[in-house]
């Protein structure tokens, strides 16, 4: 009966902090007879190690040496919290202390060099979570567990695709029998790196940020495991934003359908390729607190059940522009569509919605707002012709909007939901610029104006709690 458990940065990020996560471990092994413990670095860590090497980059000689004694401040101030004077802390002072030494060496080859590749971007941003596994494996030991720190680069295999690596699932599943199955029958408690992995050579790669949710759901799935819990610092996923709505609350149960539009839109609890391993292997997904331990969380199955016409949640995604290829010479011409989307797929940029009226007069779609300039530019020169000729009168952005989605597989089928919520933001004043649905009506997004987010989000909520 395997379980994999996964520990953000924040349930790492000081001595109380991890004190409390180990406590957990302890307290869950109890009940599963094997368990892998996937952590983060902690909070904070995995930004200055990515500033320290861009700055070293651009010929800083100092800021990364700041890093340094910044990283072994605050892990050794750990080990003399919860491991003072022992052998085991004395060991684990001098490990870590390697893995920044290990830094500052590569921070210098960069200085040197005045060029930060993907490669070794990914060898440096990867200390983080290394140091962190052998800070709670040792606190494990140290509390008379048997615990072990493994490095994924033993367990995932990815592709290349240094910052944003592929993992290879059929090869990672075989690595990772072989290297935890036979720790995990002796009850050793496994403590991996979540976002590393490393490609067939065994160089370091990472699976991009917020990658050790992606990590405890590949190792999930490789094992087979019975479950998968993502440990963080809210209650589960929640009904709005607490920041914007205080009257949000903790959804007890999605399906992976329902999260995976939350994720894809905003919900910052789950990293959105989290979903794909567990929705294949069926394997429920639970979120929980850190430090609310005793609560239920939120529990991510294949199908929630479904009451007509219900809404789980609505959500937002802030800094996006929204462009519009307009012209009374698009009417029926075949390809329209395919060239603007291939000229925004050449800017490698990814879109977030599409809205095209029946008249085929104009299609508009939201991308981030820093990559609007080079989507216009992109586009202008796939309808150069276009625009010379009146066809397209104009390709413009329309800046400062927000994209509010709400979903509930519930909405499905039901008449009047669209009506319901232009209605709730009709009457708070909240113009609707653009909206999206898509066939499964799971979801709806809105386009409104970026200021209006909060109005959007709370008018919506009162819907969901009323």
């Amino acid at each position: 009966m395997t379980l994999v458990m996964k520990f953000g940065g924040t349930s790492v990020g000081s001595s109380e902090a991890i004190q409390r996560t180990s406590e957990i471990v302890c307290d869950t092994q109890r009940d599963w007879s094997q368990l892998v413990v996937v952590v983060s670095a902690m909070s904070g860590v995995t930004d200055l190690l990515h500033e320290g090497a861009a700055t070293a980059a651009a010929g800083n000689a100092t800021a990364y040496r700041e890093v340094a004694n910044n990283l072994r401040r605050r892990h050794f101030k750990i080990i003399s919290d919860l491991l003072p004077s022992s052998p085991e802390g004395q060991q684990l002072t001098a490990e870590l202390d390697k893995f920044v030494e290990r830094y500052e060496s590569l921070c210098k080859a960069v200085l040197v060099l005045g060029e930060l590749t993907p490669r070794a971007l990914d060898a440096m941003t990867s200390i983080g979570e290394r140091m962190s596994i052998r800070l709670l494996a040792a606190i494990l030991r140290h509390q008379g567990h048997s615990a072990q720190a493994i490095d994924a680069t033993e367990l995932i295999v990815t592709d290349d695709s240094y910052q944003n690596a592929v993992p290879d699932l059929e090869k990672t599943k075989a690595s990772t029998e072989a290297r935890l199955r036979p720790l995990l029958d002796e009850g050793v408690v496994a403590v991996v790196t979540g976002f590393v992995g490393a490609n067939e050579q065994g160089i370091t790669t990472t699976l991009g940020r917020g990658g050790s949710d992606y990590s405890a759901a590949i190792l999930g799935q490789a094992l087979e495991a019975l479950e998968v819990w993502i440990w963080t610092d809210v209650d589960g996923v929640m009904t709005a934003d607490p920041r914007l709505v205080p009257e949000a609350r903790t959804i007890n149960t999605l399906s992976y359908r329902e999260v995976a539009e939350l994720a894809f839109y905003g919900a910052k609890v789950l990293h959105p390729k989290t979903i794909r391993p567990v929705i294949e292997n069926d394997i429920p997904l639970r979120i929980k607190n850190t430090f609310n331990p005793q609560g239920a969380g939120t529990r991510i199955i294949q199908n929630s059940i479904q009451r007509n016409g219900k809404i789980k949640a609505v959500t937002a995604i802030r800094n996006l522009s929204l462009i519009n290829v307009e012209g009374k010479g698009m009417l029926g011409v075949p390809g329209i569509a395919a060239r603007t989307f291939g000229a925004v797929a050449d800017s490698k940029v990814s879109v977030l919605l599409i809205s095209q009226a029946s008249s085929e007069q104009s299609i508009c779609f939201a991308v981030p707002t820093g990559a609007a300039d080079s989507v216009i530019a992109s586009l202008e020169g796939e309808f150069s012709s276009e625009l010379i000729r009146r066809d397209i009168d104009r390709i413009v952005a329309k800046e400062n909007v927000a994209i509010v989605t709400v979903v509930g597989a519930g909405m499905q089928g039901t008449p009047g939901i669209s009506g319901r919520l232009f209605s709730a933001l009709g009457d708070q004043r909240v113009n609707i610029i653009a909206i999206a649905q898509g066939s499964s009506e799971c979801s709806i997004s809105m386009v409104v104006e970026e200021d209006d987010t909060a109005e959007a989000e709370k008018a919506i909520h009162a819907l969901i709690v009323s």
